[in-house]
């Protein structure tokens, strides 16, 4: 998801240099979209994996 987020950060930043302002705009919000996607699923399965942790944790004890 990340990598997704960089090629289009890296398009829309290109695309803005050479004039094409709109649709480099555009680009870039899509990046800034991914980018908290992939931020926000990587606490949702750290906090899921925490609590996973803690579950084996007090059953192998």
């Amino acid at each position: 998801m990340l990598r997704w987020a960089l090629i289009f950060l890296i398009i829309g930043a290109v695309l803005a240099v050479l004039g094409f302002g709109g649709i480099g705009g555009t680009f870039i919000g899509i990046a800034k979209i991914l980018f908290f996607i992939a931020i926000a699923l990587f606490v949702i399965f750290l906090v899921l994996g925490l609590l996973a942790g803690k579950g084996v944790k007090d059953k192998i004890s």
